[in-house]
């Protein structure tokens, strides 16, 4: 076998290599890509048409205020007049802490809750009823009690995103075959050999399906104590300035940043859950 031969199969396995991964990907990609595609084309011919007078997407480049927003995100003059980047950090910042919270108090009473039959029938009815409020109802309770936006949007976060948390922690303890809890007293395994051993392995798929569902509910949460909440750096309070001034334009951008933070919240959450949880778990 000569060198031009051997070229030529190295070149001919890498184009199939090439050309077989794009299959692949083009399977999970261009159906996406051309739904969104379709619906900004929709919504844009809707705007020309003069049907409705909310602008098309287009008008985030067209207005001038909205493209140097978007072609400047990191600009900072002080006080609220800050970038994109800089109110979606600040509503991130305060999710993370409301998140954080409510998984470590959700976990942890879920599993007092589930491993405790008698207090579950008690405190449930209760657990149902607090998780039907919403979160916009939280904020003048929250601004009430804590005198403060700051730890008041922490709070909404935190009271809006625990239930889920909590509630399929209690469930995924409640669903702990009865076999292991046999062997486990067959084995005399103290508490903490059962924990790490036989509940959090057995809990970890609806603890995480908790955790998925409250990521979103935690994002949703802030954006709307943000509009409700004035003079802070955020996201949701960013929208709420722009409608009062009637720029109809910067709104649809910070929707379209909502959107995509929330989408890589979701995926970012999906993607642990995938490295951690065991694939037979799922």
């Amino acid at each position: 076998m000569t060198v031009n031969t051997i070229n030529r199969n190295s070149r001919a396995s890498s184009t199939n290599a090439i050309q077989t991964f794009w299959k692949k990907q083009s399977k999970d990609i261009l159906p996406p890509v051309l739904g969104v595609l379709g619906f900004l084309t929709v919504w844009q011919i809707f705007s020309w048409s003069g049907l409705t007078r909310l602008p098309g997407p287009l008008s985030v480049w067209t207005d001038q205020r909205t493209r140097e927003l978007l072609l400047y995100p990191f600009y900072d003059k002080g006080g609220i007049d800050k970038g994109l980047f800089w109110q979606t950090m600040a509503s991130l910042g305060r999710v993370a802490q409301g998140y954080s919270l409510a998984a470590i108090v959700g976990i942890a009473t879920g599993i007092f809750v589930g491993t405790n039959p008698l207090i579950n029938k008690a405190l449930d009815p209760v657990f149902q009823f607090l998780r039907m409020v919403a979160p916009l109802a939280w904020v003048p309770i929250a601004l009430v009690a804590l005198q403060q936006n700051q730890p008041a949007a922490i709070f909404v976060i935190f009271i809006t995103s625990v239930w889920p948390i909590l509630i399929n922690t209690t469930e995924g303890v409640k669903q702990i075959p009865d076999d292991y809890n046999n062997v486990a007293k067959v084995l005399q395994l103290s508490r903490k050999e059962y924990y790490l051993n036989i509940l959090f392995p057995s809990a970890l798929p609806y603890i995480f399906t908790g955790l998925k569902i409250a990521i979103g509910l935690a994002w949703l949460a802030i954006i709307a104590a943000e509009i409700v909440m004035s003079g802070i750096v955020g996201i949701g309070f960013f929208i709420w300035d722009a409608y009062q001034q009637n720029y109809v334009s910067e709104i649809i951008l910070a929707v379209a940043y909502i959107g995509a933070v929330g989408l890589l919240l979701d995926r970012a959450m999906g993607y642990l859950q995938s490295r951690i949880v065991p694939q037979e778990k799922k």
